[in-house]
C-alpha cells in the first residue's frame, strides 16, 4: 500500500511519510513547497515562482527550479517509476501545484477544526480546539517570516490561532470550568492587549471564582490598553460587564436566572464583528446544577452598524454606540473622506502594537493613500499620507518597494500642494514622510527633505510637527560616519519636547535614540538608563515592540563586557523574539551579523547563513575562510559603499577586514577614510544591537597595513 506523505507548517515547514520525517535538501527545496502549499492546490506559474523564491533571478534561475522540483518529487514519490507522471506535485501548463489532500496540511486541518467547532456543542468544541492547537509547533512558516508571498497567509493563520484560543475559553466557560480559563487568558491577554474580547472572557472568568476585585481591575487595565494603543474606548459589551459586576447582576456567575452580558468574542464566531459582540454561535452551554447560564451567541449583520445587542442589558449607552455607528457609516457612505482620515489614525495606533498589527497597518498604507489620491483632493491626500506619523528607529525600510512608492505620492503631493502659508503644516508632514521613507539611502533628497520639514516645524512652534520632523532629522542623519554626538542631540531634544507635551511613542523614541548613540561613544552607563527609561514608558503605555530593541540593547552590553557565551545566547533569544514582530528590515541577516560580531577580527563567517542585505559584506569573508582567495578579491571589489544607516561603520570594518587579509590597499585606504571620523566611536554599536570594537584599532590596524600613515588622504569633515 503506498504511504501517504503529510506536511506540516504550523512552525518549520516539514513532510512526513509513516511518521517518518523525508529529507527535504535545503532551504530552496522548503520555500519551492512551502509556495505551493501556500497556493492551496492552485497552479502557480514557474514566471511566479521564480520571482517570488528569488530577489534577483539569475538566467539560471528556471532551470535550478526544475532541479528543485525534480528533487523534492523524488522525496515525496519515491515509488513513482521512472518516466511515470507525478500524482502529487505536478506539472499543468506553464506551472506546478501541490495536489495533496485537503487533511494532509496541517494549516488546512486547523482551519476546518476552527471552524467545525462553532457547529459543536461546547465539550465537543473545547477538545476540537485544544487538539488543534496542540498541532502548532511555533509561527506558522516560520523560516519565510520574512517572504512576501508567505505574508498573507501567517497573518491569516496566526489570526485563526487567536481566534481558536478565545473560543477555547468561551467553551470552558461554557461548561464551568472558569479556573482553566484564567489560567489560560492571563498570559494571552498580555501578549494580545488589542483583543477585547479575551478582555472581556478573562474578567467573566475571574468573576466565577470568586474574584471580582480581579476582574474589575482586568477591565480597567483594558481601558487603557485600548485607549493608549487604539485611542478607543471599550465597546459596550465591556463597558456593560463592568457595570454588571459592580452590582453583581443576577446570571453574571453562570446560576442565576438572567443571562449574563453581551461579551466580545473572536470574530470568526460571526459574519462579522458586532457593536456589542457576543459568545461563539453554536457552542451549546454545559447544564451543571446550578443549570449555568452561558452567553449566548448572535451573529453580526455584516453591515457597517451590525444588528443591536439583544436581551434585557441593552442600555442606553450600548443604543448610542449603535446608533452613532449607523449614522457614521450614512454620513461617510456619499464621500470617502472621513472614512480614509479615520482609516489612517486606526493604522497608526495599530502601527505600534507589535507584529500583527505593524504588518497590517503596513500591508493597507498605500491602499489608502491610493484611495485619497483617486479622490482628486489634494489636501485629503497631505493630510491622510502626513498623518501616519509613527515613531521610527531602525535605518532599514521593512518594505522598500512600499517606500518608494510612498516617496513618489508624497512628492506628488507636495508639488500639487498650495503654495500658501495656511497648508505649511501639511507640507512639513509630507517632507518628514519623505525623509523618513527614504532612510538608508544616498539620495541627496532626503536629507534636504529633512532640513526643510525641520525649519517649517520650528517656525510654525508646533511640537507634534517637531517630533515628526525631527525623526526624518534622525533618519537622515548618517551622511559620515561618525555622528553619534549628533543624533544624541536630536535624542535629547525629543525627550524633553515629548515630555512636556504628551508625545509618549516619541519620548520612547528619544531613550532609544540615546541608547544607540551612547553606545557608540561607549558611555554604557548612560545607555543602560535610557534603555530602562524605554522599558518603563513601553510598559506603562502598552508599547510591546519597544523591547525587542532593549533586549537586544542588552545583548550588546553583554558582549562589551567579553561574556561572549552569554551574549551568543542573549542574541539567540533576542532574534527568536523577532519573529513575528513585523520588522523584516530589522531581522533579516541581524542574527547571523551580531554573532559574527562576537569574534574580532571576524571569522567563522558561513556562507549558507542568512546573511540578508548583509551578504555582499559578508561574502568576501566567506570566500577567504574557504580558501578561495581568487573569488574573495573578486567579491571585495564588488563591494558596494555601505548604507547610509546604524550599520555603516560596522559595515565598512568588515569591508576592511577582508581588505587587510588580501593586502588590498585601494580599498583600504577608502575604508580608512570612511572611517577616521568615527575615531572616537565603537563601530556597529550606533545600532544599540552589535559592535565589532574601537574604531581606533580598526584605522591602527589599517595604518600598519598601508604603512604610510602620514600620506592617508584628508577626508576633510563634511556632513
Amino acid at each position: 500500500m503506498e504511504q501517504r506523505v503529510v506536511f506540516g507548517v504550523l512552525g518549520a515547514v516539514v513532510a512526513e511519510r509513516d511518521g517518518g520525517s523525508l529529507a527535504l535538501k535545503g532551504p530552496r527545496h522548503r520555500a519551492v513547497l512551502a509556495r505551493l502549499i501556500v497556493a492551496r492546490r492552485r497552479v502557480v506559474p514557474v514566471v511566479r515562482l521564480v520571482d517570488d523564491l528569488w530577489e534577483d533571478p539569475s538566467p539560471g534561475a528556471v532551470g535550478a527550479l526544475q532541479t528543485f522540483v525534480g528533487s523534492l518529487r523524488r522525496a515525496l514519490e519515491p515509488e513513482r517509476p521512472p518516466r511515470a507522471p507525478a500524482r502529487l506535485l505536478v506539472t499543468e501548463g506553464t506551472g506546478y501545484a501541490l495536489r495533496a489532500a485537503p487533511d494532509a496540511v496541517d494549516a488546512w486541518r486547523f482551519e476546518a477544526a476552527v471552524a467545525d467547532a462553532v457547529k459543536l456543542p461546547a465539550e465537543e468544541a473545547l477538545g476540537r480546539l485544544e487538539e488543534a492547537l496542540g498541532w502548532w509547533r511555533g509561527p506558522a512558516y516560520v523560516e519565510f517570516a520574512r517572504e512576501g508571498w508567505a505574508r498573507a497567509e501567517r497573518a491569516r493563520l496566526a489570526e485563526l490561532r487567536l481566534q481558536a484560543v478565545e473560543g477555547r475559553a468561551a467553551a470552558q466557560l461554557a461548561l464551568g470550568r472558569a479556573g482553566e480559563a484564567v489560567a489560560d487568558l492571563d498570559a494571552y491577554v498580555a501578549e494580545h492587549p488589542w483583543r477585547e474580547g479575551a478582555w472581556g472572557l478573562l474578567s467573566l472568568a475571574l468573576y466565577r471564582v470568586g474574584r471580582q476585585a480581579d476582574a474589575l481591575a482586568v477591565l480597567r487595565r483594558a481601558r487603557v490598553a485600548l485607549a493608549d494603543q487604539l485611542g478607543l474606548d471599550p465597546g459596550p459589551g465591556l463597558r456593560r460587564l463592568e457595570a454588571d459586576i459592580l452590582a453583581q447582576a443576577p446570571g453574571l456567575d453562570g446560576c442565576g436566572s438572567s443571562p449574563p452580558p453581551p461579551l466580545p468574542v473572536p470574530s470568526s464566531w460571526g459574519s462579522a464583528p458586532d457593536p456589542a459582540p457576543r459568545t461563539p454561535e453554536g457552542l451549546t452551554p454545559a447544564r451543571p446544577a446550578c443549570e449555568d447560564q452561558v452567553v449566548q451567541a448572535e451573529r453580526g449583520s455584516g453591515g457597517g452598524g451590525g444588528e443591536e445587542p439583544r436581551g434585557p442589558h441593552l442600555d442606553a449607552a450600548a443604543q448610542v454606540w449603535t446608533q452613532a455607528s449607523a449614522a457614521y457609516d450614512r454620513a461617510v457612505g456619499a464621500g470617502p473622506r472621513a472614512r480614509l482620515e479615520s482609516a489612517v489614525g486606526l493604522m497608526r495606533n495599530l502601527a505600534v502594537t507589535g507584529g500583527g498589527g505593524l504588518e497590517a497597518a503596513r500591508e493597507h498604507r498605500m491602499a489608502v493613500v491610493a484611495a485619497a489620491e483617486e479622490t482628486g483632493d489634494v489636501e485629503l491626500t497631505a493630510r491622510v499620507i502626513g498623518a501616519y506619523d509613527v515613531p521610527a528607529i531602525w535605518t532599514r525600510a521593512d518594505d522598500p518597494e512600499l517606500a518608494e512608492r510612498l516617496v513618489a505620492a508624497a512628492e506628488r503631493t507636495l508639488a500639487a500642494l498650495p503654495r500658501d502659508p495656511a497648508y505649511d503644516g501639511a507640507r512639513c508632514r509630507l517632507l518628514a514622510t519623505i525623509a523618513l521613507e527614504m532612510r538608508g539611502t544616498h539620495a541627496p533628497r532626503g536629507p534636504k527633505a529633512a532640513r526643510e520639514a525641520e525649519a517649517i516645524a520650528r517656525r510654525l512652534d508646533d511640537p507634534a510637527l517637531l517630533v515628526f520632523a525631527l525623526n526624518g532629522t534622525f533618519m537622515q542623519s548618517f551622511t559620515r560616519a561618525g555622528l553619534a554626538a549628533r543624533r544624541d542631540g536630536i535624542g535629547a531634544e525629543l525627550i524633553a519636547l515629548s515630555a512636556r507635551h504628551g508625545l509618549t511613542t516619541f519620548e520612547v523614541l528619544g531613550h532609544l535614540i540615546r541608547v544607540q548613540s551612547r553606545s557608540a561613544l561607549a558611555d554604557f552607563r548612560t545607555a543602560d538608563e535610557h534603555a530602562a527609561a524605554a522599558d518603563l514608558l513601553a510598559e506603562r503605555h502598552d508599547l510591546p515592540l519597544v523591547g525587542v530593541f532593549t533586549e537586544w540593547y542588552a545583548a550588546l552590553r553583554l558582549a562589551a563586557s567579553d561574556h561572549r557565551e552569554r551574549a551568543e545566547a542573549a542574541y539567540r533569544a533576542a532574534a527568536a523574539r523577532l519573529d513575528g514582530a513585523g520588522m523584516p528590515g530589522l531581522d533579516r541577516g541581524l542574527l547571523a551579523l551580531a554573532l559574527l560580531s562576537l569574534r574580532v577580527p571576524p571569522s567563522g563567517a558561513d556562507p549558507h547563513a542568512d546573511w540578508g542585505p548583509y551578504r555582499p559584506w559578508v561574502e568576501p569573508l566567506a570566500l577567504l575562510e574557504a580558501g578561495r582567495r581568487a573569488e574573495a578579491a573578486v567579491a571585495l571589489d564588488a563591494v558596494p559603499e555601505p548604507p547610509r544607516d546604524l550599520l555603516y561603520e560596522a559595515l565598512t570594518c568588515l569591508e576592511a577586514s577582508a581588505a587587510l587579509a588580501l593586502g588590498d590597499h585601494r580599498v583600504l585606504a577608502r575604508t580608512h577614510a570612511r572611517l577616521r571620523p568615527a575615531t572616537a566611536e565603537l563601530a556597529g554599536a550606533a545600532s544599540g544591537l552589535l559592535s565589532l570594537g574601537p574604531v581606533e584599532h580598526w584605522l591602527a590596524r589599517i595604518e600598519t597595513a598601508l604603512r604610510a600613515p602620514g600620506r592617508l588622504p584628508d577626508t576633510g569633515d563634511e556632513g
